[in-house]
Order: C-alpha cells, then sequence, then structure tokens
C-alpha cells in the first residue's frame, strides 16, 4: 500500500473544504478533537476534574407579567 504525499493531503483538504464549507471546517475539527481527547480519557482512566457548577438560575417575573396580573378588564 503506497504512502500518503503531500498531493493527496492537499488534494483531500481541497476536498473537504469543498463539501463542508471554510465557515464548518473550524467547527468539525474542534468537535473531532474534543471527542478524540474524551475517548483518549477514557481509555486510559484518565478523568477531568468536575466541571464547575453554575450557580441556579433565579427565577423572576417580568414587570409585563406582573402588571398584566392585576388588571383589571
Amino acid at each position: 500500500m503506497p504512502n500518503i504525499g503531500t498531493g493527496e493531503i492537499i488534494l483531500l483538504l481541497l476536498l473537504a473544504l469543498l463539501l463542508f464549507g471554510a465557515k464548518r471546517l473550524p467547527e468539525i475539527g474542534r468537535s473531532l478533537g474534543t471527542g478524540m481527547r474524551e475517548f483518549k480519557d477514557s481509555v486510559t482512566g484518565n478523568s477531568p476534574s468536575e466541571p464547575a457548577q453554575l450557580p441556579p438560575a433565579e427565577t423572576t417575573t417580568t414587570v409585563a407579567a406582573q402588571t398584566r396580573e392585576h388588571d383589571t378588564v
């Protein structure tokens, strides 16, 4: 089986650019990198520290909703 040279790599990159477009390629690369990192961590048994917990969202009512409750029809 022959080795892949620079010409073939350039051809594959141009084909990917035509298929997905310039705006989607960075997004696809990012998701592939994240997936590969998660796979490697699961195989090696390394798990990242717990993600930072966001504080619970406060429930607020809007002024418009409050005034509609008290309006008389």
